[in-house]
């Protein structure tokens, strides 16, 4: 079996399935337009592979094109329970598997949408570098998530954060040191979603002489 570091965290596992359950209305409006904002990126002239890599309860699969062939996975057996009704009138798979060991081939999608799950898994380097590995040179990724910014002291979440990544999520995340660890890709664009510009709205495409 492929390695799966979020095993090494079970306490996160099983708070997620007790969060399963709330995880919609604490969550699903207030971050409603910042889903629509990214996923709208997602073209609807031509279909292609489409990864949601940690889709959770599915909140996402209201404002996908249908023209696409979806796959969407996800650590938790109980978010992924919540998730399949949306996804009825999709061309998608459901699968349970880790954000940071993909096991999907090299190359594999044309876009991947990282909503709200690098700044959750124990090791967010490994889940960006897994998403550049399956995505195709010249495909993108569209990622919405919180991070601070470099230099930012930001002490209250720090202090926090060995707490909330047992539980639910990290808050120390940056996103440029997370970047070095897929030099693969650029970024095309960079822009605040919610929070002042904690949570950002990154779109990331692969080079093509990428490997």
């Amino acid at each position: 079996m492929k390695d799966q570091p979020y095993r090494q965290n079970p306490l996160l596992r099983l708070s997620y399935s007790f969060i399963a359950p709330l995880y919609d209305f604490v969550i699903e409006h207030p971050m409603r337009a910042a889903r629509q904002a990214s996923l709208a990126a997602l073209p609807t002239d031509q279909p292609g592979r489409v990864l949601i890599s940690g889709v959770g309860t599915g909140l996402d699969l209201p404002w996908l094109p249908e023209l696409h062939r979806y796959t969407a996975l996800d650590f938790n057996p109980a978010m992924l329970a919540h998730a399949v009704p949306r996804g009825e009138q999709l061309d998608m798979d459901f699968m349970l598997g880790d954000s940071m060991a993909l096991p999907f081939a090299d190359r594999s999608f044309d876009f991947v949408v990282l909503h709200l799950i690098t700044a959750v898994v124990p090791e967010p380097q490994r889940c960006l570098s897994e998403a550049a590995r399956v995505l195709k040179p010249g495909g993108t990724i569209l990622l919405f998530d919180k991070f601070l910014q470099p230099g930012q002291l930001a002490p209250l979440r720090r202090l926090l954060t060995p707490l909330t990544r047992r539980l639910a999520t990290r808050m120390d995340v940056v996103f440029e040191e997370v970047l070095c660890a897929a030099p693969e890709l650029q970024v095309v664009s960079d822009t605040p979603a919610l929070g002042g510009g904690w949570f950002r709205h990154i779109r990331l495409v692969k080079l093509e002489n990428a490997g």
